[in-house]
């Protein structure tokens, strides 16, 4: 059971970021991330300055599927945050608490999986706090608060030489991911947007900025007008916040470092569409939910949904808080609310004019007829598909024309099918490219290649 809770998807950085939402119901405004190299020995610490816990807390904590109350700005959910993120990463985990702010009585417990494989037996080890990590037991010396040590990181350092050279760098790289994943996910708590909760998060000792994904403080970015959708849930009703935002073209931008750090983690085309906030931590950075395709002329839109954690059911929310969905209920109208900033971005991008409406009948190449026929369903080429049974869209109105006219009644050469799908791009307006890039795809059994 224990293994088979390793694998609910967690990422590096996600894992963390799991352990920070609860540094921040601790009401912690500092949390510290240590990714210490020490070959096969490596470890990551993650230590807060929150409230601690009382010894009852923390064997509840420790046990899955702990029993609590959450409040409707709690970021936990399920009671299975802290050890299946962590054992996600590590074979070991251990938690350390003080909670008494004029004693350091630290109390530690950990999940050893090489000892529930031993012994078949759902226990937890009492740790002394001799036997902490030194950074571990100087933390807790100094403030009340949670320090959470991974060890055996199997899934961080499994390599055949986890001492070499490869094992360092990639602990390295992972560090840096997870300072941008950061950067990201808690921007709103960095930036000092949540009332009563401003963070501080440091990973080995560099402090993280917080990264906005909608440019803010550029002149030229353009607030459009947000909406509030209310939605009746199963725990109650509840807002769903829709902001969006077109940032500014490249040439707009105050320089060009501020213009590349505005592209995110995933850079620009990734980075396009809807941010979805929960409590204000963000869960989805970019996508468009199924809505529209990624798009380069879109790449400056980027929509900003809040919602309250009654509506997770809502929402579909799991358990690593990395996937959620758009409502059934205002899926379409919040899908009809955003057309027009969509439209602005695709303007601002090609430098505010409107997309040109394509000509009544779109002008396409002439291609000389050649010897390989159309090959009928049965024939000797077998590909049972002809020019005649393609049609691709048409003039923006969502009318279609044959592809026969265009080629001839004959099997397209690539050469061919390449001009075309250019042009088709070209003529096509942004909610029609699923639908251009779907015909395209019909199109290549009638190519050489």
């Amino acid at each position: 059971m224990v293994r088979s809770l390793r694998d609910m998807g967690y990422e590096f950085a996600a894992a963390v970021a799991d352990l920070i939402d609860n540094s921040i119901e601790a009401k912690a405004n500092t949390v510290r991330v240590s990714v210490e190299w020490e070959g096969a020995s490596s470890y990551v610490l993650i230590a807060d300055n929150g409230e601690g816990m009382r010894p009852e807390v923390l064997q509840e904590a420790v046990r899955f599927g702990s029993e609590r109350d959450y409040d409707d700005a709690d970021l936990g959910k399920f009671g299975l945050g802290l050890k299946t993120a962590s054992l996600s990463q590590c074979l070991r985990v251990t938690v350390a608490t003080r909670w008494n702010p004029s004693r350091a009585d630290i109390l530690a417990y950990c999940w050893d999986v090489a000892h529930i494989e031993a012994t078949n037996r759902w226990e937890v080890l009492s740790v002394k706090a001799a036997d902490l990590p030194t950074q571990a037991r100087l933390h807790l010396k100094e403030t009340p608060g949670t320090v959470v040590i991974w060890e055996s990181l199997d899934r961080i350092l499994g390599y055949k030489h986890p001492d070499g050279e490869y094992a360092r760098k990639q602990l390295i790289a992972m560090g840096r991911e997870l300072e941008e994943h950061a950067a990201m996910v808690f921007h709103r708590f960095l930036s000092g947007e949540v009332r009563g909760k401003r963070l501080a998060i440091y990973v080995n000792d560099n402090r993280v900025e917080a990264w906005d994904p909608f440019a803010r403080k550029e002149a030229q970015t353009k607030k459009l007008e947000s909406r509030v959708f209310r939605l009746e849930g199963e725990k109650g009703k509840g807002d769903v916040v829709v902001e969006p935002y077109v940032l500014p073209a490249q040439a707009m931008f105050s320089s060009k470092e501020f213009f590349e750090r505005a592209s995110g983690p995933r850079k620009w085309n990734a980075q396009q569409g809807f941010y979805i906030y929960r409590a204000d931590r963000l869960i989805q950075s970019g996508g468009w939910c199924g809505l529209r395709a990624t798009d380069e002329h879109l790449k400056l839109s980027r929509i900003a949904i809040s919602f309250n954690p009654k509506l997770d059911d809502e929402f579909k929310i799991n358990v690593p808080k990395m996937r959620v969905l758009l409502p059934a209920a205002i899926r379409e109208d919040i899908d009809k609310f955003i057309k027009p900033a969509v439209k602005t971005a695709g303007e601002v991008y090609r430098g505010g004019k409107p997309r040109q409406s394509p000509p009544s009948q779109p002008v396409f190449p002439t291609f000389p007829p050649i010897s390989d026929p159309v090959a009928e369903p049965g024939g000797p080429s077998g590909s049972g598909v002809r020019n005649s049974d393609i049609v691709v869209p048409h003039n923006g109105g969502g009318g279609t024309r044959p592809l026969a006219p265009i080629l001839g009644k004959r099997r397209a050469t690539k050469q061919e099918l390449d001009l075309v799908a250019g042009l088709l791009i070209q003529v096509a307006l942004p909610e029609e490219v699923e639908a251009v890039e779907s015909a395209i795809a019909r199109a290549r059994p009638l190519t050489e290649y």
